[in-house]
């Protein structure tokens, strides 16, 4: 792990943004090609490449007409797309370059996203056939990296029941079904805490791209950045170059669930996981769709935790029907709020 992967990491342990990002990582080619496939956007495949040139050209038309921005032609049309990551990281192209191809891939991972929900609502698919597309998918990555021989006790899944659903709706300020995003859930308990690390690099490498990862939504009281640092001493030579200072954790307002008990540990987080729709569009050739996109997303909630921070969260209070009970009777006292009739008088 370098530079790159120590920022990525960051990323998801506090659940914030590449768009407050200042540059990139990428050294190579090769390094894009792979994140690129990641992100379900094949370039060798026509249909892939035409349309990362039209979600490029919106995000030019979009900074020069909204913001009056020159926009270099070496970022507007690159030889190719992996080019924009390479200036984006300062490895290719002029020194101004970086900046503009920095502010250009930001407003495209944006498009990228809404394009992504209008497709999804587009399509005759449900949640269910979506749960079952993701599933097959992480699974297939546990199994490789069970293959591996990385260092996991347990790797499962679950679905949350229409009974579940209710109730957190009702326990949430939030009361609208766009907000659950612990639909589909995946539990990775490894064998020690120091595992969780690989682990975790493991999945930013193989199944979700770490820049899809949504934010606001971490909940992390297992993993500090700092500790991370000092159980890898090599890392410590680039916090230099970091996008923010090592302080910048300890500033920030940290929220817990409010169901879960005092010393509840745990590191969860969210992705909008990729995933192409080939099988409910029509073939390439035949697709007469003006925006041709192939890739929606599904949010994902990954809970990963050690197996011995794992039996003491089943400990006392933070007990799983402890959690339940809190939150069934937050549920009640908000249902019957206002409408308790007073005893009688007299």
């Amino acid at each position: 792990m370098g530079l790159r992967e120590l920022e990525r990491i960051r990323l998801i342990l506090r659940g914030s943004s590449v768009i407050d990002w200042r540059r990139m990582h990428f050294q190579s080619r090769n390094e894009v090609d792979r994140f690129l496939r990641l992100c379900q956007i094949d370039t060798t495949r026509p249909e892939d490449a035409s349309w990362a040139r039209m979600v490029l050209a919106d995000a030019v038309e979009y900074l020069r007409q909204t913001y009056n921005y020159r926009v270099a032609d070496a970022v507007a049309d690159p030889t190719e797309i992996h080019d924009l990551f390479l200036y984006a990281s300062g490895v290719k192209g002029l020194p101004r370059h970086r900046r503009i191809a920095c502010i250009v891939l930001k407003v495209m991972h944006v498009i990228q996203h809404i394009e992504g929900r209008d497709l999804l609502h587009r399509l005759a698919v449900s949640e269910a056939d979506l749960s079952e597309l993701v599933m097959a998918k992480v699974l297939s990555v546990a199994q490789l990296l069970r293959d591996k021989g990385l260092p996991v006790v347990e790797f499962a899944h679950s679905i949350k029941s229409r009974e579940s659903l209710i109730t957190k709706l009702l326990a949430k300020r939030e009361t609208v079904a766009a907000q659950i995003y612990d639909r589909t859930r995946f539990r990775i308990i490894t064998q020690t805490q120091a595992d969780i690390l690989p682990v975790l690099y493991f999945l930013t490498q193989h199944l979700f791209p770490f820049n899809f990862v949504v934010p606001g939504q971490t909940e992390n009281t297992l993993v500090s950045f700092k500790a991370v640092l000092a159980d890898n001493p090599h890392l410590q030579q680039y916090t230099q170059y970091l996008h923010l200072d090592l302080d910048y954790e300890d500033r920030e307002e940290r929220t817990r669930n409010l169901f879960s008990g005092g010393t509840y540990r745990a590191l969860n987080f969210v992705v909008d996981v990729p995933l192409r729709m080939d099988a409910y569009l029509p073939p390439p050739e035949q697709d007469s769709r003006e925006r041709k996109n192939r890739t929606v997303f599904t949010l994902v909630e990954f809970q990963i935790i050690d197996e011995e921070t794992s039996r003491q969260n089943e400990e006392g209070e933070n007990a799983h029907k402890l959690y339940k009970r809190r939150q069934k009777r937050r549920v009640l006292r908000r249902l019957s709020r206002g409408l308790v009739v007073p005893k009688r008088q007299g």
